[in-house]
């Protein structure tokens, strides 16, 4: 594996200095990550990726004529904080895809971002899903909610500052509906206002294979809904999602993190974030508050919070601190993550650096 990797490596940087439409980009972050409050006991530790994960990409276009072009992007994740794959067996685990472009919008096959998670970066979270005060501290942002894999997707061109996009993911099993997901978008940006729709579908069931019998689940569903609108002064942002079925709302940390009786994932939920982006001198305030609304019988509430502030060296460095709180309801399990870790405890704080390239 490390073989092959160091192969696709070297082919990836020959490309590049052959042909100028083929660029190597990147991201370098680590940080001093605290988490308190969990059953682990205080913890404090250098993790890769907690503002924004680390990765190595490859990306690049070919004008084919006609308005027409083909484009790609293979992007890997690494661990700065071991210098490892930060996914074990894999080499381009963040993104993998190919596709066309024109007039008449982009189809991409491969791994790929769901309209859901991208709406929740670019539209409701000011802190784009990381940092300690990430939504994904209450919102369902993990797994396959992020990302799925073989993936056919369909995005518009914007026209009167309305566009959209699709998405199916193929769960390549005996039965054609099993491990299926598929999603969309529309949104609508014009001056300082944005605002955007997503949905999410995703079925879990199994299907027979031999002696083995299928596992039928319900669907998991999320809905959302984004606005952000930019003052000049402060960018405030909202977001209002809807999940409900079968994993529909995995819990960050699934494994007993506050001890006692084990937390229960909400299959029937209500979430709500308000939040603020605020320039501060050469550097942006970021803010917000967050509740979810578990719906079901067991009532496991929670109310989070969180500050940060990002303060920049240069154009491609920056300095960043954050803080967030969460208090959780009736046994509930949220944790204070980050981008790439989903966290230990209901306190977190993060001081770190990030490099783009």
């Amino acid at each position: 594996m490390k073989l092959a990797a160091a192969i696709v490596l070297a082919l990836g940087a020959t490309t590049a200095h052959a042909q100028s439409n083929v660029a190597i980009y990147g991201i370098v972050d680590a940080a001093i990550v605290g988490e308190r409050g969990g059953s682990a006991g205080n913890l404090t530790k250098v993790t890769s990726g907690a503002g924004s994960a680390s990765r190595l990409g490859f990306r690049g276009t070919e004008d084919l004529g006609g308005g027409m072009s083909a484009f790609f992007t293979l992007e890997a994740g690494t661990k700065i904080d071991t210098g490892e794959i930060d996914a074990a067996g894999t080499i381009f685990n963040r993104q993998a895809f190919v596709g066309l472009k024109s007039d008449l919008g982009s189809v991409a096959l491969g791994r790929q971002y769901t309209p859901y998670h991208t709406t929740l970066v670019n539209i409701v979270d000011p802190f784009s899903t990381g940092y300690a005060g990430t939504s994904k501290n209450l919102f369902p942002d993990s797994g396959t909610n992020v990302r799925t894999s073989n993936t056919i997707s369909y995005a518009s061109p914007r026209v009167n500052g309305v566009d959209g996009e699709l998405s199916y993911s193929a769960g390549e099993q005996a039965d054609i509906r099993a491990g299926r997901q598929f999603g969309g978008a529309i949104g609508y940006a014009a001056g300082r206002l944005s605002v955007r729709l997503a949905y999410n579908s995703k079925n879990s069931d199994v299907a027979a294979s031999g002696s083995t019998p299928a596992v039928d689940r319900t669907l998991g569903r999320n809905t959302l809904l984004g606005a952000n609108y930019n003052f000049g002064w402060i960018k405030v942002h909202a977001g209002y999602g809807i999940d409900k079925g079968y994993n529909a709302a995995p819990l960050g940390n699934s494994n007993n993190p506050y001890g006692g009786v084990k937390p229960t994932a909400s299959t029937d939920g209500r979430d709500y974030l308000l939040g603020f982006s605020m320039p501060a001198g050469t550097g942006t305030v970021l803010g917000s508050v967050m509740h979810k609304d578990d719906r079901t019988s067991f009532n496991q509430d929670a109310n989070a919070w969180g500050i940060g502030y990002l303060h920049p060296l240069s154009k491609r460095t920056s300095l960043y601190a954050a803080y967030a709180h969460i208090r959780n309801k009736n046994g509930a399990g949220y944790t204070v993550a980050n981008n790439t870790e989903s966290g230990t405890g209901n306190t977190g704080y993060n001081l770190g650096m990030r490099h783009t390239f």
